[in-house]
């Protein structure tokens, strides 16, 4: 059985995250969205909230779990039995910083392959940091996050 990790904050998950998953859900038998409870962004969104968030967003997909995870990532890999970790590159800005954590995993983990998946052209330029300005400016955000999301970050930065 194949299974991977796609990890990240997904504070909150966008579009582009949902394309980058979909696809890799084809690819693997399992994939896990490793949701990151200790990371260096300060949060808008609890982890039990953005994993609660993400597995409504993806209900729908079989081959899905999603759980929350700290520490490191090769070792969550291990524990989890997963063959790869699926990273989204968005632009050429993103590969030089994806690359060098790719590299280091496979230093720490030699089995552990990464693969590069970019997200469909017209979500390119989405970011969950851009999404929350947004909507904390009060634009409108339904293009750019599952119906879920838009509905829990209006009631976080609009009340």
């Amino acid at each position: 059985m194949r299974r991977a990790i796609y990890p990240g904050s997904f504070d909150p998950l966008t579009n582009g995250h949902l394309d980058v998953l979909q696809r890799a859900a084809g690819i693997f038998d399992t994939l896990i969205i490793a949701v990151a409870r200790d990371n260096s962004k300060q949060s808008l969104f609890s982890v039990e909230e953005r994993v609660a968030l993400i597995r409504d967003a993806t209900a729908e997909i079989s081959g899905i779990e999603v759980v929350p995870f700290e520490g490191l990532l090769v070792n969550f890999a291990r524990e989890h039995r997963a063959c790869a970790l699926v990273r989204g590159l968005r632009a050429v800005s993103d590969f030089e910083f994806e690359f060098q954590l790719a590299l280091m995993n496979r230093k720490l983990e030699p089995n552990l392959e990464t693969l590069f998946l970019m997200p469909r052209e017209e979500y390119t330029y989405i970011s969950s940091r851009l999404v929350k300005e947004i909507c904390r400016l009060g634009g409108h955000i339904e293009q750019f996050v599952p119906p879920n999301v838009a509905a829990a970050l209006r009631t976080k930065l609009q009340s």
